[in-house]
This record gives structure tokens, sequence and C-alpha cells, in this order.
């Protein structure tokens, strides 16, 4: 009788709950079920069957369709605007990824369905009574915390989710300018994107070379601020120092500030008749304006520079939270061993600072390895060299995904560089916090 349960739910879904004499929840995975098929037949199914639409894939139901969508990404291309039946690419394969995720939903239902009318009836044969009442206060006792987190998983499926397979998928299509769908169709080719990256030599070598200073920007970003940060928490909490709130507050001002409103701001100072142009003309440093903006290796200080600015407050407030938690009494153990100052920070301080701040250094390296903003608002990713393909010399990965995406039209190679961004990020990031002393619990 188990199988016989289980087999009925299979191919009725409920069916196996009223054998059991368990109606009202047979009758949930019923209507499931009616839900399920209401969607394909109402939505074509129907009208094919009754041979009122042509029989194909295109006029099947919403499931039907977006499998075979996301399968062919169409056959009709619309050559004019006299075409009246014709397949949009991106469509299908958006439609394709929603069908699917929903059908993968559904067939949870249907295993929970088959899974629970075998193990009903099993303890029906064993003598014991159930009741559909009794296994929904049962459920809600045991699975509380899932039944709660639910609704927000599944939203965070069809928001955050479908819109991220979406953006996997495209780097494994031929859609870019070339190929703009419904004129043109779009068509599945493998890997070929990530080998055209590394293949061709201007692809290539745009890759390395954006990554090369992405990687140095990551680095010396989240260092020089969190280096200038330590500095002044250090000095603001030493001994002597009066008013250290107020001391606090002031340098809290960049962070507190709008950082685009800096950034713009601080693009006209640097420009070549900004005000630090005219101070150094001025003082006699120079004689003709500097290109701060417009030569690469001054871009790139720039960029630091005010990145430090703009980030080292953030670390300030961070450090001086962690030196707050040092118990006095260590410092006056190093005093009484004759230690100095120098002593007392890098041997009590500094480790108990790194050791609390380490999964903040780690998640900003990888915030900075995304760091658009500061990109985008201040240099425009330039300055322009012939090396680098639809890229400047100041352009991050993502800046350069940006490019590629709005204003050449390359999606399909955009996508496969965010691919390998986030392989790179993720293996990186995790790899660092789990060897940090704060994840370990030491």
């Amino acid at each position: 009788m188990k199988i016989i349960a289980a087999i009925c739910s299979a191919v009725v879904w409920g069916s196996g709950q009223f054998i059991n004499k368990q109606k009202l929840k047979g009758l949930v995975f019923f209507l499931i079920q009616g839900v399920l098929l209401f969607i394909e037949l109402s939505t074509g199914t129907l009208n094919v069957l009754r041979g009122v639409s042509e029989a194909n894939f295109r006029n099947c139901g919403y499931f039907t369709k977006g499998l075979w969508g996301l399968i062919t990404l169409g056959e009709i291309p619309r050559l004019d605007s006299s075409t009246l039946v014709y397949d949009h690419s991106i469509m299908l394969m958006i439609g394709g990824i929603i069908s699917t995720v929903t059908l993968l939903l559904f067939s949870l239902v249907w295993i929970w369905n088959i899974r629970d009318a075998y193990l009903s009836r099993a303890e029906i044969e064993q003598g014991e009574t159930t009741s559909s009442i009794g296994y929904v206060k049962k459920l809600w006792k045991n699975s509380f915390e899932y039944i709660m987190i639910t609704p927000g998983a599944l939203l965070v499926l069809f928001v955050s989710v479908i819109p991220v397979l979406f953006s996997v998928l495209v780097a494994f299509t031929n859609y870019n300018a070339s190929t703009i769908p419904p004129r043109n169709l779009v068509d599945w080719t493998g890997f070929k994107t990530f080998a055209d990256i590394v293949r061709i030599p201007i692809w290539g070598s745009t890759f390395i070379r954006v990554l090369t200073w992405n990687v140095v920007w990551a680095f010396l970003a989240t260092f020089t601020a969190y280096g200038f940060g330590l500095l002044v928490a250090v000095l603001i909490n030493a001994k002597g120092i009066r008013f250290k709130s107020v001391w606090r507050g002031i340098y809290i001002l960049p962070w507190a500030m709008p950082a685009l409103l800096s950034m713009l701001t601080f693009k006209q100072m640097f420009n070549s008749a900004g005000v630090f142009n005219r101070l150094l003309m001025s003082a006699g440093f120079i004689n003709a304006p500097i290109s701060f903006l417009g030569e690469t290796n001054w871009a790139r200080t720039v960029l630091i520079l005010v990145n430090m600015w703009l980030s080292f407050p953030f670390f300030m407030a961070l450090i001086s939270a962690a030196m707050t938690a040092i118990s006095p009494e260590l410092y006056e153990a190093v005093e009484m061993d004759g230690g100095t100052g120098l002593h007392k920070f890098r041997y009590i301080s500094l480790p108990t600072i790194l050791t609390a701040t380490a999964p903040m250094i780690v998640m900003n390296v990888a915030a900075n390895f995304n760091n658009f903003g500061a990109v985008y608002f201040l240099t425009s990713g330039g300055p322009l060299d012939p090396r680098y393909q639809m890229a400047g010399t100041t352009d991050l990965l993502i800046s350069w995904i940006f490019k590629l995406t709005l204003d050449f039209r390359m999606y399909n190679i955009a996508a496969a560089v965010s691919i390998l961004i986030f392989i790179m990020i993720a293996t990186v990031s995790g790899f660092n916090l789990m060897r940090t002393r704060s994840f370990k619990g030491d």
C-alpha cells in the first residue's frame, strides 16, 4: 500500500493522501497541481490541443514554451516590420529561466507530496494515527524557522538569483552589438566567449592589463586607507590628546559627506585649471599645469589618494573602537618590563587591532575590487590607451564591464568578465576569511 499511495500521488497530486484519509492535506496538494495545469493549459496548450493554434512549441503553454525558448533561443528573426510571427531571443531566455525555476519549485512540492504519501501510509500500517491537522501542527512546531524564511527566500530567488542566472547564461551566447534581437537571433556558443578573451590578443591583453591594475588598486586602496586610519586612530587615542571626541568628529567628516559629491569636487580640483595646479604654479613649483587626470600614473595616484581620504575615517572609527577594548593593565605590564610606546603598539595594540579588523580588511579589498564609483566619477576610466580594447588605463574590471554593456553592447564579453570577477573575488575572499583568527574562533 505504501508504494500504491506514492504512485497515486505521483500521478494525481494528493490522491495518496486521500487514500490515507488525509483529505485536507490531499486537497492542498491537488490544488497546487491544479494551479500548475491551469497555467500551462490557459497560456496556449489548450488551444493547440483543440486545434485552434498551430501545433508547435511556440504556441504551447508557458512552461513548454519557456523550456523550448531556453533551449533554442528562437527560430524566426524579425526581418522587417511586415514579419508578424518572430522570436526575441533574450525574452525567450528570460521567460525560460523563470519557467524553469518555477517548474523546479513545483517539482519540489511534487516530491514532497510523494514522500508524504509514502511515509504517512507507513505510519498507518504500523498502527499510528495520522491526520492533516496533526501533520500541520507537527510541521509548524518542527519547521517554524523554515516556514518563516521561505517567503523571503522566494523573493530573493526571483529578484536576485534569476537576474544572476541570466547574466551567467549570456556569457555562453553570442549576444553583442551584431546580434541584437529581434532582427537577429542569439545563439548558444558554449565557452567560445571565454576562449576569445584568452585567444584574441587585444581582448586578452586588455583583460590582463585591467586585471593587473584592478588587483593593485584593490590592495593599495584598502591598505593606504587602513594605514592612514590606523595612524590617525593611534594619534587621537594617545595620552595627552585632549578633546578626543572633537577630533574624531572632525576626521569622520570625509566619510559622512556624500562620496559622489566629494569625487566630483576633487575632479574639478585636479583638472588642468583646478586649484592644485594653480597653487603649484603660484608657488613656483611648476611652470605648466600637470595633467593629473590625463596621464596614467598621475591619474592612478589621484585615485588612490582620493579614495584614501574618503575611506580612512571608517577604519579610524573601527580601530578606535578596537583600541578601547584593550585593558590598560596590559600597557602597565609592558611599562613595568621597561617597554616603550613602540613596544606597546607592536605587541599589544597592533595584534588586537588586526584580529578585530581582519574580516573588514578582507571585505574592503573585495569592495574596492569592484569600486565602480571612484573610477567612473573621478577619471571615467581614462586616460585612453590604444593598447586597451574599449577601456582606459584606470578602468577596473567593473567599469570596463559597464562600458562593454552600455557603450559598446558587448553583452557576452561583459557577462564572461563578470563571471571571472566573481570566481576570483569569491576564491580569494573565502580563502582569506577562513584563515583569519576571527573565523577560527581563536
